[in-house]
């Protein structure tokens, strides 16, 4: 008989209830369980789950519980937090975020708990760090969404560009899942060619094309949806079941996710977007892509920024 997989969510909100419904619908996994501060909600979202079964490709098990029931979980995914949408960025949230992320991480740990933690906390960089740092988990079993996000809003924003299906696209934004992160142009790809040269073989077709607009545009993207429902949901639960089905099926996908770096890029012990192959081992290997002169800084500005803030995190923790 085979094993179960079976996934936590803590946070239940748009984006965990979201992370449920699409691993149930996908077929990933076989048992979920929620857990969430208001235990009501995480009962309503379960059975809400629930109802879809006779939809389901196979069947699953949703159901509430507390964080001494995590113990038995292969993967379990962070999506507590609030959006600060006057500052407009994500970094706002790292006082709430690290708070309620240093109360639970030391229940979850004493149920046994020995899998993957996949994060999705805002901001997921410094989140993702201090989450490993909690847990005492090896790093490439903690991993954060990172810019993987960006990187399909940067994928989407290039397809509407250049009239060129999404899935014929290889582009990944870097940096911080924040206002510091940048698209990496330089190893952007429409179908084996490089975007450059793309973009300059078809100039007829593409005249006003603008690169730092395209950058903007994806940048601000999260921000743009928020404004006309209050949140982001359907993409960030994609993104997030993209690791968790490489995981489990030993893809050895490339992912743009928040990985530890030990050297790469000339940096340590910090998280960050960058590409990496996800396994059945989690972070595989960090893919180092050759950058320009110009993503370099803008990679050094953006590693600057999440280390002040995981300094600062410190006197959350305390």
């Amino acid at each position: 008989m085979n094993r179960l997989k079976k996934v936590g969510i803590i946070g239940s909100g748009h984006v965990g209830s979201h992370c449920a419904l699409t691993l149930i619908s996908q077929g990933i996994v076989d048992d979920i369980k929620l857990v969430d501060i208001h235990k009501q909600k995480a009962i309503s979202q379960a059975l809400d789950c629930m109802d879809t079964l006779s939809f389901l490709p196979h069947r699953v098990k949703v159901s509430a519980g507390d964080y001494e029931d995590l113990g038995d979980r292969d993967i379990i995914i962070i999506s507590i937090g609030t959006i600060d949408n006057v500052s407009k960025d994500r970094l706002g949230e790292l006082k709430v975020s690290l708070e309620i992320v240093n109360s639970f991480i030391p229940k979850v740990m004493k149920s046994g708990f020995k899998g993957y933690f996949v994060v999705i906390s805002n901001p997921v960089d410094i989140i993702t760090y201090y989450v490993q740092k909690l847990s005492g988990l090896p790093h490439n079993k903690v991993i954060g969404t990172g810019t993987g996000l960006d990187s399909a809003r940067l994928k989407r924003i290039l397809s509407t560009e250049l009239d060129i299906d999404a899935s014929s696209i290889q582009a990944f934004m870097l940096g911080e899942h924040g206002n510091s992160q940048f698209a990496c142009f330089s190893n952007t790809y429409i179908q084996g060619k490089k975007l450059n040269d793309f973009i300059e073989e078809n100039k007829k077709d593409y005249p006003d094309f603008n690169y730092n607009m395209v950058e903007s545009q994806t940048r601000e993207a999260g921000w743009n949806i928020y404004v006309g429902k209050n949140s982001t949901e359907f993409g960030i639960a994609y993104t997030c079941c993209e690791i968790i089905k490489a995981i489990y099926h030993n893809e050895r996908k490339i992912l743009a996710v928040s990985g530890y770096l030990q050297g790469e890029y000339g940096y340590y012990d910090i998280y960050t977007g960058v590409p990496a192959i996800i396994g059945k081992n989690g972070i595989e290997k960090i893919i180092e892509l050759s950058l320009d002169s110009i993503e370099q800084d803008k990679l050094k500005a953006s590693v600057e920024i999440i280390r002040k803030h995981i300094i600062l995190g410190k006197e959350y923790i305390k």
